[in-house]
């Protein structure tokens, strides 16, 4: 499987480790370089809401982690993934007003739905764990 799972053994001990976190971390740094350099970084309002996204998608990884049952991670990750749609209709926008090429609008767009999938895929992979989480384990 892509992803590192949490397990009945307690593989995964820090949300830093999955991988989903690692793509969205690569993400968002990626959205605040380009958001930067003008005329993008103009556009106060466009630029405020690509990073919130951005950085909605890490923080709700994270938080969603720490919850510590795999029914409250799920849900976060919904959102997480809810996040990657939402930067992809701001990749349009950002290419509507020509503040980024093409190129860049493809290579994000695509990273949006590969983490998309990838977040999925742990969801789906969550549904069916028989793993609980930590809170059920009394960490």
């Amino acid at each position: 499987m892509e992803q590192s799972q949490p397990t009945p053994g307690g593989t995964i001990r820090d949300f830093k480790e999955l991988k989903i976190y690692k793509a969205a971390r690569e993400l968002a740094g990626q959205i605040y370089e380009l958001t930067k350099k003008p005329p993008f970084s103009r556009d106060y309002s466009l630029v405020d809401q690509m990073r919130r996204a951005s950085v909605s998608i890490l923080s709700n990884i994270a938080e969603g982690f720490e919850r510590g049952t795999n029914k409250e991670f799920i849900t976060f990750l919904f959102i997480a993934k809810a996040s990657c749609g939402e930067i992809r209709a701001q990749l349009d926008i950002a290419l509507d007003q020509k503040y980024i090429e093409e190129t860049t609008y493809q290579e994000l767009s695509e990273k949006c739905k590969h983490l998309g999938a990838m977040i999925n895929k742990f969801i789906i992979y969550l549904k069916t764990s028989r793993y609980t989480g930590q809170k059920h384990k009394g960490v």
